[in-house]
């Protein structure tokens, strides 16, 4: 049980950031320390030292916060062609190593459909990473439908990234603790929340019965959801509600990543409540360093059978690597 098994490692949601996108938003790299803008802008050999320092053989690469969501359809959709042109370079240039998660310029969703389509036809990515809520907007509003159906037609996975809370929400809840605590917003807990909503609301909008089989994928070992998933599906069936099951749609079309979460107890929660097949590692680098994921691996509370499925296996068989 204990150990690591004989198996390739693929973390799957592991950024960087293309200076075309970022640019768009004044002072975002001032929050960062130089030796991390180094990790996020680097697509080569050190990107591959650190990897190869810590064990891990392959990371599917995604455009970090911000991304393409907080911006409009005037800029995102060339914004979008060039990056992921620049990104399908890096990943053919290490075809063993990178893999690659297309940036989706959601303020048009005709024109996001459209690129997910090239760049997993033309330029092989294996699915699209999206960031919270497009420009405001909540991802269960009917007008995004193009993306998921073609995310259905081409059999690729949207990963749906957290981001800042909507800012009323950000003040009403959070504003008197963010000058004190400022990741109280963010991966202590306010990601957690709005990511979660916005995954409950694609459900209750009826996401997933237009598309039924559109596959979702959450980090941090799901955003809380398969720990509550029992609750909600229970509260969700109590006289009064329209007829539908939570837990079904989750358990079908729903897939979560240890990213950043390397608990034993969330572990072993997500997998009792959704099964070992459903369960991709992940780091988040550069955010969170590459050992603190490959330090978890040998005392996970699984057989090798699971460790494999969980390390590589199931990320094979869902992308197609």
């Amino acid at each position: 049980m204990r150990g690591k098994p004989n198996c390739p490692v693929i973390a799957i949601e592991e950024h960087y950031w293309d200076p075309d996108i970022t640019s768009n938003y004044a002072g975002v790299e001032a929050f960062r320390d130089p030796e991390m803008l180094k990790r996020l802008h680097d697509l080569g050999e050190y990107r591959i030292s650190h990897m190869d320092k810590a064990g891990v053989d392959m990371q599917v690469l995604s455009h970090g916060a911000p991304s393409l969501q907080k911006l409009g359809a005037d800029k995102a959709v060339d914004l979008a062609k060039r990056a992921n042109d620049r990104l399908a370079t890096a990943c053919q240039k290490y075809p063993t190593r990178f893999a690659g998660f297309a940036a989706l310029p959601t303020d048009n969703p005709t024109a996001a459909a459209a690129e997910l389509e090239r760049c997993e036809k033309t330029l092989g990515f294996k699915g699209a990473m999206i960031h919270g809520l497009s420009n405001g907007e909540f991802l269960d509003e009917p007008k995004f439908d193009p993306i998921w159906a073609m995310a259905e037609k081409l059999d690729v996975p949207i990963y749906l990234h957290p981001s800042v809370p909507h800012p009323n929400v950000t003040d009403v809840y959070y504003k008197k603790y963010m000058q004190e605590y400022p990741m109280v917003i963010r991966a202590a807990w306010g990601f957690t929340v709005e990511t979660a909503t916005i995954a409950i609301r694609m459900v209750l909008g009826g996401v997933f019965q237009r598309h039924p089989k559109m596959k979702l994928i959450l980090g941090h070992f799901g955003e809380t959801l398969p720990f509550l998933v029992w609750r909600i599906d229970q509260a969700l069936s109590r006289p009064g509600q329209k007829s539908m099951s939570f837990r079904q749609v989750f358990s079908n079309n729903f897939y979560v990543t240890t990213s950043g979460n390397f608990s034993n107890p969330a572990l072993l929660c997500t997998m009792m409540e959704m099964g070992i097949d459903r369960i991709l590692f992940a780091i988040d680098y550069p955010f969170v360093n590459n050992e603190e994921g490959m330090e978890w691996i040998p005392n996970m509370p699984l057989c090798d059978e699971d460790k494999i499925k969980l390390l590589s296996g199931n990320a094979k068989r869902l992308l197609k690597l």
